[in-house]
């Protein structure tokens, strides 16, 4: 047992300034709102505080394909009428919509998952947070479902460098399938999603057979769930295949993804999940004791997503928290009661019995047909990417750097090689 955790957490102002446009669910306004409620219970006197560096295009380019990273870095709301195709190429439109600084809101998000991840591998603190990130839909090469730059995967490639197998945790109410389509061929990383699925529920993937394919069979591992599931169900199972993934599996690091859309009362969540209930999944990943990585995720109820990421900043924390919300900046927000906790949901529970039995034997048949834990022929670590030392404010924002100027991409498949030796013990 680790006498007292050493906590990490990621935050830039200008992360939440930033606006979709009036009808559009995602709200980064809420990572103000629970910034500020993590400053009004005084929980920022127990960690310690960054702000993050705003991830270079070379670093999002890790995953994504260059042409992508340069378009977002490219277009604006003015020159939209200019690039049509690539629009539609790059999925940019009504849910992913171009507005003022988005390259930079990617940038800040990214960055903090990134450097979130680097803290983790040189063994400066135990837990790292950025509720700024968890954009899991994000693909190689386009945006999805209101996320652009997969920082989740960018994080997850920096932990590769120092960790044998990362596992991935999911609770968002959807699919984290951007992060499993990205590790679906390789077992170096396990991704574990509890979400929604069936009705064509965004984003109609994540059927409990989608287990991975080649070396990275039976590494990814879905828990789809119907309307309604509550706190008692949610976290039983939870807790049974965590369990035994972590026996089975081994991970040396753990990044959990806690998008806040599974809570009750969620604008486009169909759970009824409590703070209570989320947080339990949080608090137990918590006790393996391993490297932990926490991010955000959705969340479209935004004063119940600030309730909730405060609350799980002081579990992380081993903080109990006062239910009377303290005097802050956004307290009109939380009217009229200014309590932290929620009220349970009340949608139709249409997960039975058997049918989460059935999950569950599914889920841990898989398993079964992992017999040891994948090891790897251990290299030397490569460096953190080379970032130039440009003064930001003397670079014209529309002057493109030369190949010269511009730092080299290092290739994936060179940094992480997917060869696996398996132990036979």
């Amino acid at each position: 047992m680790r006498s007292k955790d050493r906590i990490s957490y990621f935050y830039d102002g200008d992360v939440g300034s930033v606006y979709f446009g009036p009808n559009h669910p995602m709200k980064p306004h809420r990572l103000c709102m629970t910034h500020h409620l993590v400053l009004s219970y005084e929980l920022h006197k127990k960690m310690e505080i960054y702000r993050p560096h705003k991830a270079y295009p070379v670093e999002l380019a890790q995953f994504h394909s260059a042409d992508y990273v340069e378009f977002l870095h490219r277009i604006t709301p003015d020159t939209l009428h200019l690039f049509s195709h690539e629009l539609a190429r790059y999925n940019l439109g009504e849910d992913c919509p171009v507005f003022e600084n988005l390259f930079e809101f990617c940038q800040i998000y990214a960055g903090g998952t990134i450097d979130a991840a680097r803290r983790l591998n040189n063994q400066l603190c135990d837990i790292a947070i950025n509720w700024a990130g968890g954009l899991h839909h994000a693909k190689k090469c386009e945006a999805s479902g209101f996320c652009y730059i997969n920082d989740l995967v960018l994080g997850i490639l920096e932990l590769l460098k120092y960790h044998a197998r990362v596992l991935y945790i999911d609770i968002d109410v959807h699919h984290g399938d951007g992060v499993e389509e990205a590790f679906y061929f390789t077992d170096r990383v396990m991704t574990v999603s509890f979400h929604k699925y069936g009705d064509k529920f965004f984003p109609g993937t994540g059927d409990v057979k989608e287990i991975g394919e080649r070396e990275g069979k039976f590494y990814a591992i879905n828990v789809p769930l119907k309307d309604g599931i509550d706190d008692t169900s949610f976290t039983r199972l939870f807790k049974t295949i965590i369990a035994k993934v972590v026996e089975t599996y081994s991970p040396g690091v753990i990044v959990l993804q806690c998008g806040a859309d599974s809570l009750a009362g969620d604008r486009l969540g169909c759970f009824n999940l409590s703070i209570d209930g989320h947080a339990e999944c949080v608090k137990f990943v918590k006790k393996f004791n391993l490297p932990l990585l926490v991010t955000g995720g959705g969340g479209y109820t935004k004063e119940n997503v600030a309730r909730c990421w405060t609350f799980e900043t002081g579990v992380l924390l081993d903080t109990e928290l006062p239910n009377e919300i303290p005097e802050n900046e956004y307290i009109k927000y939380f009217a009229p009661d200014n309590s932290l906790k929620i009220p349970n949901g009340h949608i139709e529970n249409l997960n039975s019995k058997s049918y989460i039995g059935t999950i569950k034997m599914q889920v841990l048949e898989n398993l079964r047909c992992i017999q040891h834990a994948p090891s790897v022929q251990m290299q030397e670590v490569p460096p953190d990417f080379y970032i130039p030392d440009f003064d930001e404010d003397e670079q014209n924002p529309d002057e493109r750097m030369d190949r010269e100027t511009c730092p080299t991409i290092t290739c994936i498949d060179k940094l992480f090689p997917t060869t696996i030796t398996v132990l036979c013990l």
